[in-house]
């Protein structure tokens, strides 16, 4: 059976939904990620849409499009990034 929604709580849908959608534009258009103390960056080694930043291809955290870009970063400890395959502190191509 189906019960009838009341325009009250059909606004709160809405207005739920236009929310997400903006958190997830604003999310999706994250500034750089300020380097933490302490850290240094490591190139190479982030995920798809999981690295801090990026040399040259994109500004912004969240936006490598393919694992393993050597243009992409995220912060580590430092001296970390020497102990991963395959990571760099200098940006590749």
């Amino acid at each position: 059976m189906n019960k009838p929604v009341s325009i009250a709580a059909g606004t709160g849908i809405l207005a739920t939904s236009l929310l997400g959608a903006i958190a997830l534009s604003t999310a999706a258009h994250a500034g750089p990620v300020a380097q933490p103390a302490g850290s240094e960056k490591c190139y190479g080694i982030a995920n798809a849409g999981k690295n801090d930043c990026a040399a040259d291809i994109h500004s912004c955290a969240g936006q490598a499009t393919r694992p393993m870009d050597k243009a992409s970063f995220v912060y580590l400890p430092k001296g970390a990034c020497a102990k991963i395959a395959n990571g760099s502190t200098t940006a590749g191509r």
